[in-house]
C-alpha cells in the first residue's frame, strides 16, 4: 500500500462508506483532504467558490474510481450551505462526517490601521463559514439518528499570536470555541466534533506570501523546522472522520510540527 507523508496507509478503507462534506476543497487543504477521503473510500461532497478548480478536482477524482461532488458555493451564505448538505442527501443519501475547512487570513497591518471591511471577512469566512456549516450539518446528523463526527479547521493562532492579522487570530480562537460547545452540546446524542490546530502549511495563501516577501520564517517556532504539506493535515483530518478515533471529542488536536509544544 501506498503511505502518504504523514506516515498513514493511503487506500486501506479507512472512511469506508463514509458520506463526508468538505468546504474550502477546491485547492490546499481542502483540495488534499478530497483526493485523500476519496482514496479511502468516502463519497464526497466538494464545496467551494471556484468553478473550473472544483470541477477539474471532481473529474481526477472519478477518473481514480472514487466518489464525488461538486457543490459551488460560499460558506459565508447559510443558504449556499444549506444546498451542500441537501445534495449530500440527495446523492449520498446522508451525511457521516463534514470536514469545514474554509478561511481566509493573512498578515500585514497592525490593528489599529487595519480596515473594517478586512475584518468583517475575517470573521465572516472563519467564524460565520463554521457556525453556518453546523447550523446545518448538525440537524441532519440528529435526523439521521447515527450519529456523525464533525472537523473545524482551527490554527496555532487558534492558541496564541502567530503574527496573522489580529482578526485572524480571534476568528480562528472563535473556532476552537465554537468545537467546544457543540462538542459539549451534542456528544451525547451521537456527534462528534473536534477541531485541527493547524501550522504553517503550503497552500496557495501561504506560498503567495512567501513570495511577496511579507511572512516572516513561519516554521521557525516549530520543532519540526518547515512547513507542512497539505497532506499532512488531511490525513489527521481523515482520522478525526473515521470510527478509529470514536473516544475523541471537543478536542483541540495539533498538526503543527511541535510549534504549540514550545
Amino acid at each position: 500500500m501506498n503511505t502518504g507523508s504523514g506516515g498513514l496507509l493511503r487506500n486501506s478503507g479507512l472512511l469506508r462508506d463514509k458520506r463526508i462534506m468538505i468546504t474550502g476543497a477546491s485547492s490546499g487543504i481542502g483540495a488534499a483532504a478530497a483526493r485523500l477521503f476519496a482514496a479511502e473510500g468516502a463519497s464526497v461532497i466538494l464545496m467551494a467558490r471556484r468553478e473550473k478548480l472544483l470541477y477539474d478536482l471532481v473529474e481526477e477524482i472519478r477518473a481514480d474510481a472514487g466518489r464525488a461532488v461538486a457543490v459551488i458555493g460560499d460558506v459565508t451564505s447559510p443558504a449556499d450551505v444549506e444546498q451542500v448538505v441537501s445534495v449530500a442527501v440527495e446523492r449520498f443519501g446522508g451525511l457521516d462526517a463534514a470536514f469545514n475547512n474554509a478561511g481566509w487570513g493573512s498578515r500585514g497591518t497592525d490593528l489599529h490601521e487595519t480596515e473594517d471591511s478586512v475584518y468583517d471577512q475575517i470573521m465572516d469566512v472563519n467564524v460565520r463559514g463554521v457556525w453556518n456549516c453546523l447550523r446545518h450539518q448538525i440537524p441532519l446528523m440528529l435526523d439521521q439518528r447515527t450519529g456523525g463526527t464533525i472537523v473545524n479547521t482551527s490554527s496555532t493562532a487558534g492558541l496564541f499570536a502567530t503574527g496573522a492579522l489580529a482578526p485572524y487570530v480571534a476568528a480562528k480562537h472563535a473556532v476552537l470555541g465554537l468545537t467546544k460547545a457543540a462538542a459539549a452540546e451534542y456528544g451525547s446524542r451521537g456527534i462528534r466534533v473536534n477541531a485541527l490546530v493547524v501550522g504553517s502549511t503550503r497552500t496557495e495563501l501561504t506560498e503567495g506570501s512567501v513570495r511577496s516577501g511579507t511572512k516572516r520564517p513561519v516554521a521557525a517556532r516549530a520543532i519540526q523546522h518547515r512547513m507542512a504539506d497539505p497532506l499532512e493535515i488531511a490525513e489527521a483530518a481523515a482520522w478525526l472522520c473515521s470510527d478509529r478515533s470514536s473516544f475523541v471529542t471537543g478536542g483541540a488536536v495539533p498538526v503543527d510540527g511541535g510549534c504549540s509544544a514550545v
